[in-house]
């Protein structure tokens, strides 16, 4: 917990500037966002964040109560340094509709950034974050129909495509007119980010405060690398994230496949072959023999179909060693293994699907299906089709059905769902 003893975190209270007009509106209010957009638009004093969460109410109101205000934790092998980032102007709950509304509205705002996770981009109906977005610009639309730059900032594979073609799905009954000016005025921007960033415990709020003198009921814990790589148009402008290192390029696909495999692929391959071996953390599976020979065969395979230089990927690997290892950040397993069947597809299966049509069976690829299978049929599940999966995962034949769901044909790879049942008796007697 945050030190009684330490005045509470406010603008005042730490002397900083007061809030920036709102220019950009961010959907996903969470640790991530406050570990990277945020820090990379507090950069430009001239653009203030309004930021919505989904159904939260309580971290809204705490960053309302601390007029935006939070605390940046840094943790790598050296002594944590803390950081109070000032980007958010406004923090509001998912609710507050109208307030959503108006801020898309607003001729001021000239850019949205969405962290929503994988399934938000897939999942409709009522409510949803497509939903939502629609109804902001629907509302933009009617209002003059000022440009705007959507920026989605999740882990999928031309996350700008992405988001272009599941708004065109929920707009398909819409109004023409609404519909060719979604075309003609909104640009669509493609990410590419990275930052490790596990959720905060009691500790590092009290770290917070020791660091900072500030009582921070908010704070954020993360690691000293950051990347973003961005590809894509802004009518109306932009805060200059570069000068916090981001990097506009004109083709983001190689390195959004570098990104993918090796860091989230590693990360997936992890998060289900660790806990069956006794591991918790990132840091601890890269301390097990077993899981780091893994890891790196798995660098290995998917370096066989990957774009970039061999040189760049060999740099990229060594940078992950360090960023696995390091013991200042706790990155828990069992919170990167929530929507296997949104990330499996982007992260694993192209590198599988490469290997068996050159007639290989790589063992990381099968290890990861083995242990997704293992974590569907023993642990919680966080997942758009969990009550599906854990089904199919604990029936007779669970192994050909579980991937049957992220891909029919790979289903019906005899070798490759032979070795999966093995593996996962493998897991289970080495575990």
């Amino acid at each position: 917990m945050p030190d009684n003893a330490a005045p509470r975190l406010s603008r005042a209270s730490a002397s900083t500037r007061p809030p920036a007009p709102v220019r950009a509106v961010h959907l996903g209010l969470g640790a991530f966002h406050r570990a990277h957009q945020a820090v990379y638009t507090m950069s430009d004093s001239d653009w203030g964040i309004a930021a919505y969460t989904f159904r939260n109410t309580t971290l809204p109101r705490t960053l309302t109560e601390q007029d935006g205000l939070y605390t940046l934790q840094v943790r790598g092998d050296g002594k944590p340094r803390a950081e109070i980032v000032d980007a958010i102007s406004r923090a509001h709950p998912g609710g507050d509709t109208d307030r959503w509304l108006a801020d898309l509205a607003s001729p001021d705002v000239a850019l949205l950034t969405l962290t929503i996770t994988e399934p938000g981009y897939r999942t409709g109906g009522h409510g949803s974050a497509i939903d939502r977005v629609v109804a902001g610009l629907r509302g933009r639309h009617r209002a003059g129909g000022d440009p705007i730059a959507l920026v989605p900032c999740d882990n999928l594979p031309g996350n700008g495509g992405v988001l272009r073609d599941a708004l065109a799905a929920a707009t398909r009954e819409e109004d023409a007119a609404f519909r060719a000016w979604l075309e003609e005025h909104v640009s669509f921007v493609d990410t590419v980010v990275d930052r490790i960033t596990p959720a905060a415990t009691d500790e590092d709020a009290a770290t917070a405060a020791r660091l900072t003198g500030f009582a921070d009921h908010a704070p954020v814990v993360t690691e000293p690398f950051s990347e973003w790589l961005l590809a894509g148009r802004f009518p109306l402008g932009r805060p200059a994230w570069e000068n916090a290192g981001a990097r506009f390029v004109d083709d983001l696909a190689a390195f959004q496949q570098r990104k993918l495999w090796f860091l989230n692929g590693a990360h997936t391959l992890l998060a289900y072959t660790g806990p069956a071996l006794g591991c918790t953390t990132v840091d601890e599976a890269m301390q097990h023999p077993t899981l780091m020979a893994l890891t790196e065969s798995w660098w290995d395979t998917a370096a066989r179909h990957a774009t970039l230089p061999e040189e760049d990927l060999r740099d990229y690997r060594q940078r992950l060693l360090q960023r696995f290892a390091s013991p200042g950040i706790r990155h828990h397993l069992l919170h990167i293994a929530v929507n296997g069947s949104q990330k499996i597809p982007a992260r694993i299966l192209p590198v599988l699907r490469a290997e068996r049509s050159a007639g290989r069976l790589p063992e990381p690829a099968v290890a990861v299906l083995a242990g997704w299978l293992i974590h569907l049929r023993d642990r919680e599940v966080a997942d758009p089709r969990a009550d599906e999966l854990v089904a199919l995962a604990r029936s007779g034949n669970g192994a050909r059905q579980v991937v049957a769901t992220v891909d029919s044909e790979l289903a019906e790879d005899g070798a490759l769902i032979s070795a999966v049942d093995d593996y996962v008796e493998h897991l289970r007697s080495a575990g």
